[in-house]
């Protein structure tokens, strides 16, 4: 049997990366999903892969109006919810001092108000016993230079995930979040680093390599999955070692 034969899955930012990803592991699985993107040529192909049993909603999560079409596409395709992947994320990394009003903005708009405006237009079709997962990030774990409004996002919605998992726990749903380390996915490509750059991050790692969008899929179908049934208000670290241990040094 497969782990989620005929279960509604909603993926926000599922068009590239750790998200779509996702939505092919939960597919190959026997989920239905529905997927968000901004943008209209990736989402038609996110789709045209993902097959029949894939619904693609163009909206960005930044904005309440995309959140309320992707839930409405949602109630009207198929009329109730299994599983919500809050994955839809954006970043600007700059020094404390450099961060403007419209990057505040809009990193806020996407990874707080985002994540909290799809659980909650997600709540009245939740079927008892959903599951919630939520994209946060390494950098809620460690102070990283340039990354403080990030971070900061991050850690918010990681606590978000804690607190609706007391909430929630009454009818069954359980939430929590992951954070990845360094993924090779088009928001952060390895290819197209400074060489120097990839090196040091790598070097970081004890794994010695970044991560797979396909290992944080890995992670997130455990968490939404029957193997984790006694897992809540966590939060799962996929990120080879980044935040936990330092590398020996290279010989």
């Amino acid at each position: 049997m497969s782990r989620f034969t005929d279960q509604i899955a909603l993926i926000t930012g599922g068009t590239s990366g750790m998200g779509l990803a996702t939505a092919r592991l939960l597919v190959a699985e026997g989920a239905h999903v529905v997927v968000t993107g901004r943008d209209r040529r990736r989402l038609d192909a996110a789709v045209a892969e993902l097959g029949e049993r894939c619904l693609g909603v163009v909206a960005d999560v930044g904005d309440a109006a995309g959140v309320e079409a992707a839930t409405e596409a949602v109630r009207d395709r198929h009329g109730r919810l299994d599983i919500v992947f809050a994955n839809a994320g954006t970043a600007v990394f700059k020094p404390f001092a450099e961060i403007t009003p419209a990057d505040f903005d809009r990193v806020v708009a996407v990874n707080f108000r985002g994540v909290f405006l799809t659980v909650q237009r997600a709540l009245p079709l939740l079927a008892d016993g959903a599951r919630i997962v939520i994209n946060a990030s390494w950098t809620l774990h460690r102070g990283n230079a340039t990354a403080g409004l990030y971070s900061a996002t991050k850690a918010a919605v990681h606590n978000l995930a804690r607190t609706l998992a007391a909430e929630l726990g009454p009818r069954g749903i359980r939430v929590n979040s992951i954070s990845p380390g360094y993924i090779d996915t088009p928001m952060y490509p390895e290819a197209d680093l400074d060489p120097a750059e990839a090196a040091a991050a790598r070097g970081r790692v004890p794994a010695g390599r970044f991560g797979r969008p396909e290992e944080v899929a890995a992670a997130v179908a455990f968490l939404a999955g029957p193997e984790s049934s006694y897992v809540n208000g966590q939060d799962l670290i996929v990120d080879g070692g980044l935040v936990a241990a330092i590398p020996a040094p290279a010989d």
